[in-house]
C-alpha cells in the first residue's frame, strides 16, 4: 500500500502541471489577456494612471514575455524550492521580490544614440551608501514604500514615452506611404525598421526625433529608479521568506499565491477569509444530506415496493427537480421578505451588529437582549443550507438502494440467512458494507466541490465564500485568484481519488495494491 500510495503522490506532479498550465492558456490566449478589465478601466482615466496601470501589470505579471515563461514564473513561485534571492514578506503578507530589470527602448539607435545602461545604474546609487534611512523599522519600510512607488511612476513614464515613440514612427510610416511597415491593427512593426535607414526628409521626422529623445531621457530615469529599488531591497527592510540553502542561488519556502490585482490583496489572505466560510456552509450541509438519504436508502431497499420506498422516493425526485436558483429566489421573496413572512435574514451571515454580541444568547451591552454571535449565524445559515442539501437526497439514496438491491440477491446474502443470521445483522454488516463502494465514489467527488463553493447559493444569499471569490476573479480576469484556486481544487481531486483507493482496501478486503 505504501508503495501505491507513493506512486500516486509522484504521479500528481505531471497533472497537476497539465491542469495549471491549460487553465494558464485560456487565461493568457482570451481576448484582452491577463488583467483586461484594469486595462479597460483604466483606459476611462487620464493617460498617466493608465501608464501606471500598465506598469503595474508589466511588472508584477511580465506580460511582455512569452507564455510559457509566464507560466514558469508561476510554477516558480509556488514551488517550495526556489531559486535566487529569497522574497521578503510584508506585514500585510504581500510577497516582494527583487525589482525586475527594464528593458531597453527599441529601436533606440534608429533615431539618436543608445543608452548606457551600465553607466545610468551606476550613477543612480553608490552601492557602499545605504538607501533606506530612518529612526526605526516602520519607517525604513515606508521609505521603502515611497522609494517603490518612486519607481513604479518612473516606469510608467516610460511606457507612456514608449507609446509616444510608437506613435511617432506610426506616422512615419505613413508619411513614407510604407504600409509594410504596418501590422493589421496599425501599429508599428519594430524588426520592420532595424535595418532601415533613417529618412530625415521625412515629414514626421521630427516628431520621431522629440519621441526618441523623450524615451531615452524617460529609460534613463526608470533603470536610476530601478537601480534604488533595488538597493533598497538589498538592505532587506521586511522579514525574509523561508531560509536559505545556497546563499543568494536556493532557498526554500511556502508557496507563493500572488497578489490578487482586482481586490489589491495577497491571494492567500483571501482564500483563508472566504474558505472558512464555504467549508461552514458544506460541512453542515453534507452530514444532513447523509445522514438523511443514506439510513432512508437503506430501509427502501430493505422495503422495496412498499409505501416507504415509493414516497420517499417520488418525494426525493420531485425535490431534485426544483432548480436551486428558484428555490433560492424564492426562498428571499418569500421567506425573507418582510412583505409576507419576513422570517429569516435576506443575505450575509451576520447581523451587522453581531460584532458586539456575545456569544451566546443573552442582554448585551446595550441592555437589550440578542440572540447572540452563535445562533445569529446559525439563523442566517438556514436557508442557504436548505437550498444547498435537498437536491443532494434525491442522488445518494437511490445510490444507496441500487446498490443495497445488487447485494441482496447475492449468494453470501442467502448464505448468511440460511444461517439464521438476523435480518438486521444481514441489512448492515452484509448488504450495507459491501454496497459502501459506489458510495465512496460518490463522497470523493463530491467532497472537493465543498471548497470550490456553491455560485449559485452564494450569489443568492450574499455569502462571501469560495463560489463567490472565484466568480469576481473569472470577471475580473484575475490570473492570480484564478490560478490558485484551480491549484487548490486540482490538489484536493487528486487527493480524494487516492482516498478513494485507500477507502475501497478499507471497506472491501478483496481490494489489495501491492
Amino acid at each position: 500500500m505504501l508503495n501505491y500510495i507513493v506512486r500516486r503522490v509522484l504521479f500528481m506532479i505531471p497533472t497537476l502541471i497539465g491542469i495549471t498550465f491549460v487553465v494558464f492558456l485560456l487565461l493568457a490566449l482570451s481576448p484582452g489577456g491577463i488583467g483586461a478589465a484594469l486595462s479597460v478601466s483604466g483606459g476611462q482615466q487620464d493617460a498617466s494612471k493608465a501608464a501606471i496601470l500598465q506598469a503595474y501589470l508589466e511588472d508584477r505579471y511580465g506580460l511582455n514575455d512569452p507564455v510559457i515563461v509566464q507560466y514558469g514564473r508561476w510554477m516558480h513561485r509556488i514551488s517550495p524550492l526556489k531559486f535566487g534571492t529569497r522574497d521578503q514578506v510584508t506585514l500585510a503578507g504581500e510577497r516582494l521580490q527583487e525589482p525586475k530589470q527594464i528593458p531597453a527602448p527599441p529601436l533606440s539607435a534608429f533615431a539618436g544614440a543608445t543608452v548606457d545602461r551600465a553607466a545610468v545604474e551606476a550613477a543612480a546609487c553608490d552601492p557602499n551608501q545605504l538607501v533606506l534611512r530612518g529612526a526605526n523599522e516602520i519607517e525604513c519600510q515606508r521609505n521603502y514604500r515611497k522609494i517603490a512607488n518612486d519607481a513604479l511612476i518612473a516606469r510608467s513614464k516610460y511606457l507612456a514615452a514608449r507609446r509616444g515613440f510608437e506613435s511617432a514612427l506610426v506616422d512615419y510610416a505613413n508619411a513614407a506611404e510604407r504600409p509594410d511597415l504596418l501590422d493589421r491593427k496599425g501599429k508599428i512593426i519594430m524588426t520592420g525598421l532595424e535595418t532601415e535607414v533613417p529618412d530625415q526628409a521625412n515629414a514626421a521626422w521630427p516628431k520621431v526625433e522629440v519621441a526618441a529623445k523623450d524615451l531615452r531621457e524617460a529609460f534613463a530615469r526608470a533603470v536610476a529608479s530601478r537601480q534604488v529599488l533595488a538597493r533598497a531591497f538589498a538592505e532587506r527592510p521586511f522579514p525574509e521568506a523561508g531560509f536559505t540553502v545556497i546563499p543568494g542561488i536556493l532557498w526554500v519556502g511556502t508557496p507563493d499565491l500572488g497578489t490578487a490585482f482586482s481586490k489589491s490583496r495577497p491571494v492567500t489572505g483571501l482564500l483563508l477569509d472566504a474558505l472558512p466560510v464555504t467549508l461552514l456552509i458544506n460541512f453542515i450541509a453534507f452530514p444532513i444530506i447523509y445522514l438523511i438519504a443514506i439510513p432512508s436508502g437503506i430501509l427502501a431497499s430493505a422495503r422495496a415496493g412498499s409505501w416507504f420506498d415509493k414516497l420517499s422516493g417520488a418525494t426525493y425526485v420531485a425535490l431534485w427537480s426544483i432548480p436551486t436558483v428558484w428555490a433560492g429566489v424564492l426562498a428571499v421573496g418569500y421567506l425573507s421578505n418582510n412583505q409576507y413572512l419576513g422570517m429569516f435574514p435576506v443575505s450575509g451571515l451576520h447581523d451587522r451588529a453581531a460584532e458586539s454580541w456575545t456569544f451566546l444568547p443573552g442582554i448585551q451591552a446595550d441592555g437589550v437582549w440578542h440572540m447572540g454571535w452563535l445562533l445569529d449565524v446559525t439563523w442566517h445559515m438556514v436557508l442557504p443550507v436548505s437550498c444547498l442539501v435537498y437536491g443532494g437526497f434525491a442522488v445518494l439514496s437511490k445510490q444507496t438502494r441500487a446498490a443495497m438491491l445488487d447485494n441482496f440477491s447475492a449468494d453470501y446474502v442467502r448464505t448468511a440467512k440460511a444461517k439464521g443470521v438476523s435480518r438486521k445483522d444481514v441489512v448492515i454488516h452484509h448488504v450495507f458494507r459491501n454496497s459502501l463502494l459506489p458510495l465512496i465514489t460518490m463522497f470523493v467527488t463530491v467532497f472537493p466541490a465543498t471548497l470550490a463553493g456553491s455560485v449559485v447559493i452564494e450569489r443568492i444569499f450574499s455569502v462571501p465564500g469560495m463560489g463567490s471569490l472565484m466568480l469576481d476573479a473569472i470577471a475580473q480576469r484575475d490570473r492570480e485568484l484564478i490560478l490558485a484556486n484551480t491549484f487548490m481544487i486540482a490538489v484536493v481531486n487528486l487527493g480524494a481519488l487516492l482516498l478513494a483507493d485507500i477507502l475501497y482496501a478499507v471497506a472491501d478486503p478483496r481490494v489489495s495494491y501491492e
